[in-house]
């Protein structure tokens, strides 16, 4: 490791701490979904927030925008938003001397940080007109590329219960976000101190911590952290072992998964392990971060079989039982 990488990253680390400090007055407790958060911001990728409605995944997104100092716009999905209602349109204007001529509109994509609210309650139609957006941070419109702001993040939410008229996000965007996080229910302590702080005269503020330069910066850095051998191995031992009907598929996957993760979680999981490691004040990730992030890097990566969902297995059980055996083996090995 390179002598000014050192102090760099423990720099970074340190103003993550002042960040996370910065969140809690807005979204209390859940320190898993802030740091999941907060490590898809700084792998450069986008996040899907599951949960309940009255959960605080609003509440989240838009105490980011204002810690990270991001610009941040909301689309609330709905059966009948159409892309233009996304990315703009070209409307044709009348000037003073009677000329006409189209001017581009900007729709609320061109931002920093996009919250998709309920994303599953658009069409697919919709729904496509954020692949482009999130893969190569710009759109095409009347045939013309536009970039989009830089930083870009998407940050969707889904109701995991309700699945009345909502259209499932097909695979090839599911596999665009760099996690799923799923926002569960507080503790009670945690509820007690949500009900206390926010029933009362007022209400805690938070305040910015980073700009979108230093985050463009941090995510620079983040790609030059080292990543150890052992690291490494078990992120690919990892994914490919749970590639149904390969060789290095694990022995006991059986018929349990319909298909499995591809390089991009791979992908997914050599930026997050070490966004985590940063969070926690480390210098390089281990194969404990690889365990750690494996649902919620490969959790929406991956189907059950109809037979495994005839047998009542899940997704998370499946994940949990070949990370216990890949992470197990290269612990005995080292």
């Amino acid at each position: 490791m390179s002598d000014n990488l050192v102090p760099a990253i423990e720099a970074l680390s340190a103003r993550l701490t002042e960040a996370r400090a910065a969140i809690e007055p807005r979204f209390i407790g859940q320190e898993e979904v802030v740091d999941l958060t907060l490590m898809a911001l700084l792998s450069g990728g986008h996040a899907l927030l599951v949960g309940l409605p009255g959960l605080g995944k609003t509440r989240l997104v838009d105490t980011l925008a204002t810690v990270m100092g991001l610009g941040s716009n909301r689309i609330q999905f709905t059966p009948d938003l159409m892309p233009a209602d996304i990315l703009g349109s070209e409307v044709l204007e009348t000037a003073a001397d009677g000329r006409r001529e189209f001017r581009f509109i900007e729709g609320p994509v061109f931002c920093q940080l996009l919250m998709a609210d309920e994303i599953n309650r658009a069409s697919p139609r919709t729904q496509s007109a954020l692949l482009q957006a999130m893969q190569e941070h710009e759109v095409t419109i009347a045939g013309q590329h536009r970039p989009l702001g830089a930083p870009f993040h998407v940050l969707a939410t889904q109701n995991p219960i309700e699945q009345e008229g909502t259209y499932p996000l097909p695979e090839a965007q599911l596999d665009r976000f760099l996690v799923q996080i799923d926002v569960g229910y507080p503790d009670r302590d945690t509820e007690r101190e949500i009900l206390l702080a926010t029933t009362g005269t007022s209400e805690g503020a938070a305040s910015q911590v980073f700009t979108a330069a230093d985050l463009i910066e941090a995510q620079a850095l983040i790609r030059r952290m080292p990543v150890g051998d052992s690291t490494v191995a078990a992120i690919l031992d990892l994914v490919r072992a749970c590639r149904p009907g390969l060789p290095d598929a694990d022995p006991t996957l059986g018929d349990s998964l319909a298909w499995g993760p591809g390089p991009r979680a791979a992908q997914a999981l050599m930026l997050a392990v070490r966004a985590r490691a940063l969070l926690q004040g480390r210098l390089a990730p281990s194969v404990e971060d690889v365990a750690a992030l494996a649902r919620p890097v490969l959790i929406h990566r991956m189907a059950l079989s109809f037979a495994a969902r005839a047998r009542g297995e899940s997704l998370g059980t499946v994940i949990d039982r070949i990370t216990d055996r890949v992470t197990g083996r290269l612990g005995a090995a080292a």
